[in-house]
């Protein structure tokens, strides 16, 4: 039972992380390439699970939900890009914070005007639902299991994006040294639109999958931002693998944390004590791991040294 247990919750870490991947991944595209903090990125998971349980309420179809999500987001990406965030890239990090940090009220106003202020739930398909049986005779759900493939399936195209295509040396290339890429012919706003529209919907894409588990509601994106920072923080700023060990590291820790300390501080204290403790230690684990990390290399694990 206890072995059944641990595995269960390493694969709701490897869930978890796959889905903050999604986010992370393009976080440090848009801060590798364009060097820009994007507060807003949140928001736009947050349009992504809103388009998605809208489309699915309207049609029944999740796959036109998740469709919905990552062209809504993307979409929405491309707009902000165009008209507010293609002003701050020559600005310092406080005016990109303090601009991006308006858009998180705006989405938010704007989300709350169009949909109301009350959650909204999305179903999981009736072809993903229930159990499926793993090896060792582990019982996982089965759409949590099409979230942990799907995610690495994205990671994989991604990473084979970024660097055997011609747009994705072009990203390589505009993120080491932007002036020479434009000077070689490379549309350089272009090539910044594309950029974040991509991480938009990547964005907007796990905002559905997560939707399908979680209550879809106002503010939904925030905490996962917090995440995603210290993803790419602790993967290295601009690195796709970085993103992707990162994003395993944060779900694993966060989620077994979670579970298993409050039961070892059991051991030799009170009950709600060790509930208490374990879980303000659990909150902390994470942090914890990015100072240790950052101490080691503090470029992150796969940062380019400068």
């Amino acid at each position: 039972m206890t072995f059944i247990l641990i595995a269960e919750q390493i694969l709701n870490g490897i869930q978890f992380g796959v889905m903050l991947f999604l986010m992370a991944a393009g976080l440090t595209l848009i801060f590798g390439v364009m060097g820009l903090i994007n507060l807003a990125h949140g928001s736009l998971y947050m349009v992504g699970a809103f388009a998605a349980a809208a489309v699915a309420g309207a049609s029944g179809s999740f796959i036109l939900a998740v469709i919905a999500a990552m062209a809504a987001a993307a979409m929405a990406g491309v707009i902000v890009e165009l008209a507010v965030i293609r002003r701050l890239y020559a600005r310092d990090h406080l005016e990109q914070v303090l601009a991006t940090f308006a858009l998180i009220l705006v989405f938010s106003e704007g989300t709350r005007w169009v949909f109301g202020s009350f959650p909204l739930f999305l179903d999981i398909p009736d072809y993903l639902s229930g159990p499926v049986t793993l090896p060792a005779g582990i019982q996982y759900p089965l759409y949590r299991l099409a979230l942990i493939i799907a995610g690495l399936l994205v990671a994989i195209g991604l990473g084979l994006f970024i660097t055997r295509t011609r747009v994705g040396i072009q990203i390589r290339a505009g993120e080491n040294d932007r002036e020479m890429t434009a000077a070689l012919g490379v549309d350089i706003a272009k090539l910044y639109t594309f950029v974040f529209a991509l991480g938009a919907a990547l964005a907007g894409l796990a905002g559905a999958l997560v939707g399908a588990i979680q209550s879809v509601q106002i503010g939904m994106g925030e905490p996962v931002l917090i995440l995603a920072f210290v993803v790419i923080v602790i993967g290295g700023i601009g690195s796709i693998k970085g993103a992707l060990v990162g994003s395993l590291l944060v779900g694993l820790t966060d989620t077994l944390g979670g579970v298993f300390l409050p039961e070892f501080f059991k051991l030799f204290a009170d009950a709600d004590v060790a509930t208490a403790t374990g879980s303000a230690l659990a909150s902390m684990a994470i942090y914890v791991l990015m100072a240790c990390i950052l101490i080691w290399r503090p470029t992150g694990l796969y940062g380019a040294r400068t």
